[in-house]
């Protein structure tokens, strides 16, 4: 007799049951990606909570703004030259202290704000940045041995091939001090205003080989041109009249002086020579470009300005392109 067995279970899974699985771990998929998708969305929002060159590396635009450097690239490969020598003590990454130092002009409040840390870490950092960058880059040399200016003279210099500087002063303001003589000192009457005053040399290449320390601006500009040394030419603007002050050769725009008219060789040097001459106010405008001069410098920095217009200077041969491209591809 054939007994027959009870089945405990039935392990026989029906269509409906197999369509429900399916369906089931295409939600868990589509639940897994959206997670992804989530925690993509807070790491930008922490990295725009977060300030930082990693927030600005995605937009040249922004690198621009915030450092001067033309682009991400540039900024990182200037940090890869500066990086070895720098020694962190402070709460942030080195090279956001870097970020921080080439945002100085910025509100301080603000400066902090975007960091996260107190005023007074900021400002420690920006005169330890200031200190550091002074003695670094003002350890490289930046006046060039007449011996290589003329080897990579551009051609518009052909007629002036012995020029090793073209100078030009610059002023930035600062605030009203209240004691009457120092304001009778720093008071620019070219500006109405009080300033500091410095002088600028760019060699005929385009950069930068030239920075005097900042005087007060009632100096006049004879007075600071009597730093220079002699055998060399300079190229200069008419309001530099200092033939009998630089012991060399001085290029500059002709006077009229009693003559009714300027001969035709007159105006055809002063028409090149200010056709050049326009070049060093680009390059004085690249400094200015510093939000640290778009205000009146306080007085409380006085005592670090001078290094700070120096490193302005300084950084301004890393920060941009050649100052005119046509002289690049004739060196």
């Amino acid at each position: 007799m054939e007994t027959e067995i009870a089945v405990d279970h039935d392990y026989y899974v029906l269509p409906q049951t197999g369509a429900r699985a399916s369906n089931l771990a295409d939600k868990n998929e589509a639940l897994r990606r959206h997670i992804r998708e989530l925690q993509q969305q807070l790491e930008v929002v922490k990295l725009r909570q977060r300030f930082g060159i990693d927030r600005l590396s995605a937009s040249d635009e922004d690198v621009r703004f915030y450092t001067r450097f033309a682009s991400y690239r540039s900024f990182k490969a200037f940090w890869s030259l500066i990086e070895p020598a720098v020694i962190n003590k402070m709460k942030l990454r080195p090279i956001d202290e870097f970020l921080m130092y080439l945002s100085v002009g910025f509100p301080l409040r603000d400066l902090a704000e975007r960091f996260s840390i107190h005023r007074t870490t900021a400002i420690r950092i920006i005169s330890t940045w200031t200190h550091f960058l002074y003695c670094l880059l003002g350890s490289q040399r930046l006046w060039i041995p007449p011996e290589i200016v003329r080897a990579h003279l551009p051609t518009e210099f052909a007629a002036f091939s012995d020029t090793q500087v073209i100078l030009d002063c610059t002023e930035i303001f600062c605030q009203t001090p209240s004691s009457l003589l120092l304001q009778s000192e720093v008071f620019s009457t070219y500006k109405s205003h009080t300033t500091f005053k410095a002088m600028i040399g760019m060699g005929p290449h385009g950069a930068v080989t030239f920075v005097s320390g900042l005087y007060a601006g009632s100096m006049s500009d004879r007075e600071i041109v009597k730093l220079l040394k002699p055998g060399m030419a300079i190229m200069v603007d008419k309001g530099f009249v200092v033939d009998n002050l630089a012991p060399c050769k001085v290029y500059r725009p002709a006077f009229l002086s009693n003559k009714r008219q300027m001969s035709r060789e007159d105006v055809r040097q002063t028409q090149s020579i200010a056709h050049l001459r326009v070049h060093v106010e680009r390059c004085i405008r690249r400094v200015k470009e510093n939000k640290l001069f778009d205000k009146d410098i306080p007085l409380s920095i006085c005592g670090n300005i001078d290094e700070l217009f120096s490193v302005a200077c300084f950084l301004v041969n890393y920060q941009n392109g050649p100052l005119v491209k046509a002289w690049a591809t004739q060196q």
